[in-house]
């Protein structure tokens, strides 16, 4: 288990090869349909951090068998669409965003109300833009100003057509989970395209999807079947060791079996912008999911500007994009205040924290400036950050830290638990004792 604190040394550089845990976004939707699904679901390499076993948790609460059968491997006893058992209590979705948003959609077409609670950070998070069009499909939902606790009265739902304002695959998939319960058929015409995990696992376990542009839309009352599935790895936890590749010099990182999802990918575009050499292959497509082999050298530095049309593609990686900078260069992203309701205000921690490591670090309304040492040296002094309790800021220091003078220390790295629990003792093994500073 991760320490509260943990001290990172400054890295020459970092090689290896290896796998990554399995992807959380697939992971939730997999467990989710499978709950739905008739028969029984068997998922290899289920994503082992905490988010997703709240998935896990929930399912059970709402009278789904589960069991987890080894390491990595879980099977689910579907009770088909419509057939969830009323709760006896609440149903915990700890720190999962994507839970609670994903199950709103299913408990919003049920016959009975269930309430959905997290933990303190959860529970500071905006539900409006889900709340509403599920409101409008004919759910009943009562809040605290718009945040959990949310209780959802479940009844027999309308299907609507919703466009959302801001782009955001959790709310299109709440929509069109709700849609499988609803008469007629459900859309959601989107503003900027999404991560299609929801599309592709539907279409895994026997349903239909129609896609049109920007629109996706699905038929209410179809039946799902029970499949033996595995997770590709997660490109988001990939992307910090791809980062810490690219920015220092002589490094060479080999990720095996990770998930290559166009609609994830985008960082890989914005790693060759700065500089780096990266090769990709696509070995394998499961359940509509590419998967594959992905390699990033360090060569050059450059400078990054992401435009707010980038930043729907990016949302999860650009706490890895920003340690970019630590290395040299500059990293500037606009279009960005998603950031600002995550598990934290990503923005205040992310340039609080890279300021304590000795980074220039600059905030904006919608995002960041990113600048390199703060002093004028080449590397940054190092120093002390806090991870606020989210687990992508805790692994963006780590990263960064990398490039310091002296030891760093990131307060409340146990943080990664939620998403990828080794990732220090892999960190450890692939900076080699030689090539510390």
């Amino acid at each position: 288990m991760p320490p509260p604190a943990a001290t990172i040394a400054p890295a020459r550089r970092v090689q290896g090869r290896l796998t990554v845990p399995g992807d959380k976004s697939i992971a939730h939707r997999y467990a989710l349909f499978a709950a739905l699904a008739e028969g029984r679901t068997t998922l290899r390499q289920y994503a082992p951090g905490a988010d997703c076993r709240s998935t896990l948790a929930c399912l059970r609460g709402l009278g789904v068998e589960v069991e987890e059968v080894s390491q990595g491997t879980v099977t689910l006893l579907g009770r088909g669409l419509g057939h969830l058992r009323s709760p006896s209590g609440p149903l915990d979705a700890g720190n999962s965003g994507t839970t609670l948003r994903l199950l709103a959609g299913v408990l919003a077409g049920q016959t009975f109300s269930t309430t959905l609670i997290g933990d303190e950070s959860l529970s500071r998070r905006p539900m409006r833009r889900v709340m509403a069009p599920l409101e409008r499909m004919g759910a009943r939902i009562d809040a605290t100003d718009g945040h959990p606790p949310l209780t959802i009265h479940g009844a027999l739902l309308r299907a609507i057509t919703h466009q959302p304002e801001t782009p955001s695959a959790q709310v299109k998939s709440a929509v069109l989970l709700a849609g499988l319960h609803a008469e007629g058929t459900t859309s959601v015409a989107e503003p900027a395209a999404t991560r299609d995990h929801t599309e592709r696992a539907l279409t895994a376990f026997g349903g239909h999807v129609r896609i049109n542009g920007l629109t996706v839309s699905v038929t209410g009352g179809q039946h799902l079947q029970g499949q033996t599935l595995s997770v590709p790895g997660d490109f988001s936890s990939a992307a910090f060791w791809l980062v810490a590749a690219a920015a220092l010099p002589g490094s060479h990182i080999e990720v095996d079996d990770v998930g290559l999802n166009p609609t994830r990918t985008a960082l890989l575009g914005i790693l060759e912008r700065f500089g780096a050499r990266v090769h990709v292959d696509v070995t394998t497509t499961d359940a509509g999911e590419p998967r594959g082999h992905v390699t990033v050298e360090a060569d050059r530095m450059g400078t990054l500007d992401i435009a707010p049309d980038e930043v729907p593609g990016l949302i999860d990686e650009l706490p890895a994009i920003a340690a970019l900078a630590a290395h040299g260069g500059q990293v500037t992203v606009r279009g960005a205040s998603e950031l600002r309701v995550k598990e934290s205000d990503r923005i205040t921690t992310l340039v609080a924290g890279f300021r304590g490591l000795g980074i220039n670090a600059e905030e904006l309304a919608d995002g960041f400036v990113i600048a390199g040492p703060a002093t004028g040296s080449t590397r940054p002094s190092g120093g002390r950050a806090d991870a606020r309790g989210d687990h992508r800021m805790a692994m963006s220091f780590a990263i960064a830290a990398l490039a310091a003078e002296h030891p760093s220390v990131i307060d409340g790295s146990d943080a990664v638990l939620i998403s990828y629990p080794g990732f220090f003792e892999t960190l450890a093994r692939l900076v080699a004792p030689n090539d510390t500073l």
